[in-house]
Order: structure tokens, then C-alpha cells, then sequence
């Protein structure tokens, strides 16, 4: 991934969370209301169809939490250990750390409450603002991501990992509105700041000269071995 889009990339997002961060916290109205439908359409949806909620549950739960996204980030952390690559496996946690770090912290600096149902079907603990999930989500994909091209693995993997992220990030944010317990802006903050973390870790990497580890497969002197 080229350094200036990946500059680009976390100034944009930083600064597209920043301003919808302000915007709920200012109060601003049409912003709310909006959230208030979009959480009201869904919650309805949710009651009506007991099935597809329970499926939302063990997407949110178990295969999109953010301790399955850590997992699987300290699964990639060893395995760079394993091949020998200290630097880029303390950078991937390093980022994960500052990530979490953010979002604790933001969290307590909005305190944002959560939707309110007199049925609930789900419940979830801390502050709204951002969504953990969302944010964790965005960070660990984008982080994969940039290690595909980092490691210049395969064109057919590195479109597996695309997709796949997308369809984590979107779908996490997805199960976080219909169970009723994020508005809209609580998910699209995350999707924001993960993606700007993850986008700023590996702009610094590029930026502090270290030298890409050899592509998959490759041998010392850049031959097959």
C-alpha cells in the first residue's frame, strides 16, 4: 500500500470521526433523529423475526466480538514471531493496544447512552460512543490487509482477506444496530477510527524505513528456494 494513501486514509478518517463525534455531542438534531429511526426501524424488524435475531446474536457474540478479533490478531502475532519478524509482530500489537486504549478512552469521554427498548433483545455493557465492535473490527482488518501487501502474499489471498474484511466490518456494524443496543453513528465512528488506527500504524512503519520483510515464499537472495 502506497505511504500517501495510507496517510491519506487516516487523516480522512480521523477527521470524518472527529466531526461526527462533535456533531452528537453538540446535539444536533437531524443527526439524532436520523439514528433514533434507523435504531426504531431495525428494533422492529428484530421483535418481529426472533430467528434471524437469534442468528444476529451468535455473528455479534462469537464470530465478530472483539476478543475473536483479538484472538485472531495474537494468532498472527505469534505466527510473525515464528518467522522470525519481532518488529512487524510488536508493531501489529502495539496497534491493537493503542486501538483498545482509544476506545475505552473515548468511551468515557462521550459517555454516550445506549438505545433504551422497553423489550430488549439484547443487551451490552460500557458507553455507545464509539462501537467497540465496529472499531475493533475495522482495526484487525485493516491491519491483515496492510500485511497482505506487506508480505506481497498471492493476489487470489489478498482478495480473500479484502472480502472477507469487508464483509466482517459491515456485517459486525450490521448485527450491532439490529439488536438494538448502538445507534447508527456509534457504528460509523468505529468503522472510522479502526480504519484510522490500523491506517496510521502502517503508515509509521513505512515511515520509519524499516525494510519490507521478503515476500511469501522467497528466499534471501529473492529467488524461489
Amino acid at each position: 500500500m502506497p505511504s500517501p494513501f495510507l496517510r491519506l486514509t487516516a487523516v480522512g478518517c480521523t477527521a470524518a470521526a472527529a466531526v461526527l463525534s462533535t456533531l452528537v455531542v453538540a446535539g444536533w438534531d437531524p443527526l439524532l433523529a436520523f439514528d433514533a429511526h434507523v435504531a426504531a426501524e431495525l428494533h422492529r424488524s428484530a421483535l418481529a423475526e426472533p430467528g434471524w435475531t437469534r442468528l444476529n446474536r451468535v455473528l455479534t457474540d462469537w464470530v465478530w466480538d472483539p476478543w475473536t478479533m483479538r484472538a485472531l490478531l495474537t494468532a498472527v502475532f505469534l505466527w510473525l514471531l515464528l518467522r522470525g519478524q519481532p518488529r512487524p509482530a510488536l508493531w501489529v500489537a502495539a496497534t491493537a493496544l493503542v486501538g483498545t486504549l482509544l476506545q475505552q478512552g473515548l468511551k468515557a469521554l462521550f459517555d454516550r447512552d445506549r438505545p433504551r427498548w422497553t423489550r430488549p433483545v439484547d443487551s451490552a455493557e460500557f458507553a455507545a460512543l464509539p462501537s467497540g465492535h465496529a472499531m475493533t473490527a475495522a482495526l484487525t482488518c485493516g491491519l491483515l490487509l496492510w500485511l497482505a501487501h506487506l508480505y506481497a502474499v498471492r493476489r487470489a489471498v489478498r482478495l480473500a482477506v479484502l472480502w472477507a474484511g469487508a464483509i466482517t466490518v459491515v456485517g459486525v456494524g450490521f448485527t450491532r444496530l439490529y439488536l438494538g443496543v448502538h445507534w447508527l453513528t456509534d457504528v460509523v465512528t468505529g468503522w472510522l477510527l479502526g480504519a484510522a488506527v490500523a491506517a496510521t500504524a502502517a503508515a509509521l512503519w513505512h515511515r520509519s524505513g524499516a525494510r519490507p520483510p521478503l515476500p511469501e515464499g522467497r528466499g534471501p537472495e529473492g529467488s524461489a528456494p
